[in-house]
């Protein structure tokens, strides 16, 4: 079991994109509930998190949020990689604390991706990673229950109730949040 909450990083080649974002990328903060990319917009960036959290937020038809990713700790931030392709986001990335990201324009992506059969790789290989990460959480929605999925959750990442909201949390894991308290005070954790 990876000890990273986005198991993605472990597959690719974590210096090459960090380097690139903190070379020519631009260091903006983000407030509060801003978000990094919205809904029907294209993704302007990939971004480096140096400090912060965020979640990928998706909405229904009556409003309702709900939260799709977390990120937080030095990751990766993007509408990967829908924002390459001048594709409108379907869903919002919000900060969740106040966030500072290296931001890298994606179109300047592209264009090294258009123009450097090395660096077009590592994208393909990001994409794979990030589909592969996706895919299993997708996977566990059906073969877990949600006492699993927490398990596993709190087991890699004890301290996530301490970077997320337990709203958020129980989003994530597709429980409302009465579940999750409940999950948690089985296991011996307070609210």
């Amino acid at each position: 079991m990876s000890d990273n909450f986005n198991t993605y990083i472990e597959q690719i080649d974590f210096d090459a994109w960090r380097e690139l974002c903190v070379s020519i990328g631009t260091l903006r903060r983000f407030s509060k509930g801003e978000e990094f990319v919205s809904i029907g917009k294209v993704g302007r960036y990939i971004g480096f998190i140096q400090s912060g959290t965020l979640k990928y937020v998706a909405r229904s038809a009556d409003g309702t949020e709900h939260v799709m990713g977390l990120v937080f700790g030095e990751g990766f931030v993007a509408d990967w990689p829908f924002c390459l392709y001048g594709k409108e986001a379907k869903l919002a990335i919000v900060a969740v604390t106040e966030s500072d990201i290296y931001c890298v324009s994606s179109e300047a992506v592209k264009k090294r991706m258009d123009n450097d059969p090395k660096f077009r790789d590592i994208i393909m290989h990001a994409t794979e990673a990030v589909y592969g990460t996706v895919y299993d959480r997708y996977v566990d929605l059906y073969v877990k229950t949600p006492q699993q999925r927490y398990e596993d959750l709190i087991n890699r990442h004890p301290d996530l109730f301490d970077l997320f909201s337990l709203k958020d949390i129980a989003s994530f894991l597709k429980i409302t949040p009465t579940h999750l308290s409940r999950l948690r005070k089985n296991n011996g954790n307070q609210c």
